[in-house]
């Protein structure tokens, strides 16, 4: 009898840098069943092969999965890496300063790789314009108990940057 609760995966593609190339990448994931849980896109960097990184989060039985990356490949969609979903913990920090200008881009990819988190979700506000200190809102998601040490990477980066993190009230689990 094959599996079919549903579960959460993590799709990472490499997209040309033109217009409609997301929406032709979430195609494939919609017309089979896939439902969005987040999009992280990475546009102001580029892989070593000139493309856009993008990390697709979804919910699909396992059979719906196959055939969603399937058809992604299908529809010619670089498909680097898909598998499940290995984050388990979420945490809301708010990071202040000079976001814009030390490379908000830069921020968020080091917080993934340094910090062994995805930024699920993140809301930037910058009331006086960009020159002007902003602040950003991210959700990240990280390793089940692994909070700590993405907090401790999290205020590296910002020390570094000149930022200031809120940090969760709670450790272990989000705000």
């Amino acid at each position: 009898m094959s599996e079919t609760r549903t579960q959460a995966y993590t799709v990472r593609l490499e997209l040309v840098d033109e217009p409609g190339e997301l929406l032709r990448a979430l195609e494939p994931i919609a017309d089979n069943g896939g439902n969005l849980l987040s999009i992280f896109h990475e546009r102001g960097n580029v892989t070593p092969r000139g493309r856009i990184p993008v990390e697709v989060d979804l919910e699909a039985t396992p059979e719906r999965f196959e055939t969603i990356v399937e058809a992604l490949r299908e529809a010619g969609v670089n498909v680097v890496q898909a598998g499940q979903e290995r984050y388990s913990e979420e945490l809301t920090i708010v990071l202040v300063g000079h976001l814009v200008d030390t490379d908000l881009s830069d921020t968020l990819s080091r917080l993934r790789t340094e910090a062994n988190s995805r930024v699920a979700d993140l809301s930037l506000s910058a009331p006086e314009g960009t020159d002007d200190e902003s602040s950003a809102r991210l959700r990240l998601k990280t390793d089940q108990g692994a909070v700590e040490e993405t907090l401790a990477a999290v205020r590296t980066v910002a020390d570094e940057k000149e930022l200031r993190v809120i940090e969760p009230l709670a450790a272990g689990g989000g705000v």
